[in-house]
């Protein structure tokens, strides 16, 4: 029998799963660290707390597994994507991480796409300069940091300087890398015309792979840290997006996830390369070789519950504690009891922003709509509903572009909702399908290391192997009915706040 790590460096947690070679899960460990906002809009991890978290998380798995580390074929790595990590000369980091949600890269972006042009951006990278992405972020240390920024002699990502830590090897792939905007997307390969015009040097990035081949192999000191045996191989592994497409089955045409976690993402499978012109789409390199993938994102999809839950909720919270229950099944239950369409209550989900289809810093949070005779519960649904209309407007551009859509898989937390599984299928008007798969990325990047290690002969039998459906819920046509009139209010209502947003932005500049 063939064991398989995968290992997912999140921005709450890092999650360690190891599975035997049919998909299933043997042993598991969730290992947290702190989230650091420094200021209004900034987000912030210490890659150290990743580290050790991770060496945690391998010890505790191989102690509940009883797995012999010898017996571990091979070992992927998934994580946040678009985190900076900077290093000096001595491989010592040099700041504190600036994640994925962090939004103080506006000047930044408004500066790449001055200096290579909007077009030619899009060309290359197949995508619009983003505060997101990590181009703007090595641009704002440039710009603010530049004690820091003349000491930089490497760049990585979340998940490959944990790679770094495991191998002494600077490796990435192309599904995490396609987030960078520091890729030629089409060509799968650093864009020495967006390196030059930027003023960042091509050493300084980690070496290209696909995300099946094997990267490096575990070190001496890393097998002291971990438990591990020196010699197992680490594949390239993939972005927390398409690793856990990976893990979801969506290696070919016509079947999406709509995944809500952190963030929601919207995920499609191109087995030709797409882009948006109008930037409202991410388009990347998918982890299955010569494939790539197209997304859209909300920025607080399960962030805007989360909020809701650690603010106002605490009532459930201590309930939930008592019982020994997730305090998200008491919010469910509450939530139910509300009609579709929550008493004419609306709730724009963009607490950081957003990314689609509104690239926009500035958009901030909104419930519209509110009076009396609304409750916690219409609340709690209201939430849930417009995060599941933001991840539809992502749906309808994908769709546009003439992607096949004909199924859509639902996974992550809100995956595990079956209240939020039926407000998508009732919004969408397309049946939403849940399948065996609970650990994602985590199981995506431990199949991809199957493949590169031989266990597997490919990524699509890998997948066969280890994934199936195993529930559909269909869509409600009355809800549907119900949805679509609220959903059309809800697309106005961005368009109404629009330049409400940029003034609010200006006066708490201004205080």
């Amino acid at each position: 029998m063939a064991y398989l790590l995968g290992i997912d460096i999140g921005t709450s947690g890092t999650k360690t799963v190891l599975f035997d070679e049919y998909g299933k899960t043997i042993a598991s460990s969730l290992n947290e660290y702190p989230l650091y906002q420094p200021q209004i809009g900034w987000a912030e991890q210490d890659p150290e707390d990743w580290w050790k978290a991770t060496c945690d998380g391998i010890r505790a798995v191989l102690a509940k597994s009883g797995v012999k580390p010898e017996d571990i074929s091979g070992i992927g790595l998934s994580g946040q994507m678009h985190g900076l990590v900077v290093l000096d000369a001595d491989n010592r980091v040099l700041r504190r991480s600036i994640l994925w949600c962090d939004q103080r890269t506006t000047a930044e972006c408004e500066q790449i796409t001055s200096i290579i042009g909007a077009e030619r951006l899009i060309e290359i990278t197949a995508n619009p300069a983003l505060v997101g992405f990590t181009a703007s972020k090595i641009m704002w240390v440039k710009n603010n940091e530049p004690d820091v920024f003349e000491k930089i002699r490497k760049i990585l990502l979340p998940k490959d300087y944990v790679r770094f830590r495991l191998t002494g090897e600077f490796a990435t792939e192309v599904s995490d890398a396609s987030g960078m905007q520091l890729m030629d997307i089409p060509n799968r390969c650093w864009s020495d015309e967006v390196l030059s015009k930027l003023g960042i040097e091509k050493q300084w990035l980690a070496d290209l792979y696909e995300s099946q081949e094997v990267s490096g192999y575990v070190s001496k000191e890393a097998a002291e840290a971990t438990g591990l045996k020196a010699g197992t191989p680490v594949v390239g592994g993939g972005g927390d997006q398409a690793a856990g497409a990976v893990g979801n089955g969506i290696v070919k045409p016509g079947v999406v996830s709509s995944t809500i976690g952190t963030s929601g993402v919207v995920f499609a499978y191109l087995d030709k390369i797409r882009i948006d012109p109008q930037g409202r789409l991410q388009t990347f390199c998918h982890a299955v070789p010569n494939t790539w993938h197209v997304m859209g994102v909300t920025q607080a999809a399960g962030f805007s519950l989360k909020w809701f839950r650690d603010n106002l909720c605490r009532d459930e919270m201590n309930v939930a504690d008592l019982m020994d229950t997730d305090p998200y099944v008491l919010m469910d239950k509450e939530a139910e009891k509300v009609k579709p369409g929550s008493n004419g209550l609306i709730y724009l989900p963009y607490l950081i922003g957003e990314r689609t289809p509104h690239l926009d810093s500035d958009a901030r949070g909104v419930f519209f709509g509110l009076s009396t005779v609304h409750r916690k519960s219409d609340m709690i649904r209201s939430v849930m509903e417009g995060v599941v209309f933001s991840l539809k407007d992502c749906l309808s551009i994908i769709s546009d572009l003439g992607v096949e859509i004909s199924e859509v898989r639902a996974s992550g937390g809100g995956g595990k909702s079956k209240l939020w599984k039926q407000m998508q299928a009732d919004v969408f008007g397309l049946p939403i399908t849940t399948t065996n798969s609970s650990e994602g990325p985590a199981l995506g990047v431990a199949l991809l290391a199957g493949v590169g290690t031989g266990v597997y002969k490919d990524v699509a039998e890998a997948c066969d192997v280890a994934i199936e459906p195993v529930e559909v819920q269909q869509p409600v046509p009355a809800n549907t009915e119900v949805y679509s009139k609220f959903y059309s209010l809800y697309c106005q209502l961005y368009k109404s706040l629009k330049n409400d947003f940029k003034d609010l932005a200006q006066i708490m500049k201004s205080i």
